[in-house]
């Protein structure tokens, strides 16, 4: 056969290779997170509910969902082991122990305006697009075609 037929074969060969030993390496890799487990961690299911780990088993892991309220999940349900300061900033809502080193974004545009403001009170800013007419002198609104105030149009 011709080395130039048999290539696409070759490559496409060497890709699965590839594919599936990146697939086991990221198996390996939860496989070791989850065997890394200990009672009192963190954890994540991959449901997306957090818990904490009472009793490891071979396959299976106690969880308690709330205080008194526990739960068995398989080993292969667990989608992540987090550290105590993350669990706690998730479960709990502390945020003592961020560290913010740039500047804080507020949550609304109101703080945004403030400092505009105290520069120029009187200043507004109009969004109103302006077209020539409005630039130049406001002419008699009133139509002169020969009536008063009140006449009505008689045909």
């Amino acid at each position: 056969m011709n080395p130039v037929t048999l290539l696409p074969f070759i490559v496409l060969i060497g890709a699965m290779f590839l594919m599936t030993r990146s697939a086991k390496k990221k198996q390996a890799a939860a496989a070791n997170m989850r065997n890394e487990m200990q009672p009192g961690t963190g954890v994540r299911t991959i449901g997306g509910m957090y818990a904490t780990v009472k009793e490891l088993h071979d396959d299976t892991v106690l969880l308690e969902v709330a205080p008194g309220v526990h739960a068995i999940y398989a080993k292969n349900a667990i989608g992540a082991v987090l550290d105590d300061a993350e669990y706690n900033r998730i479960v709990h809502g502390d945020t003592e122990e961020l560290d913010v080193d740039g500047a804080v974004v507020p949550d609304d545009a109101s703080s945004l305006t403030e400092a505009d403001e105290a520069a120029d009170d009187d200043a507004k800013t109009d969004l109103v697009k302006k077209t020539e007419s409005d630039d130049a002198e406001p002419a008699d609104d009133k139509k002169s075609d020969g009536k008063a105030d009140g006449e009505a149009d008689a045909k």
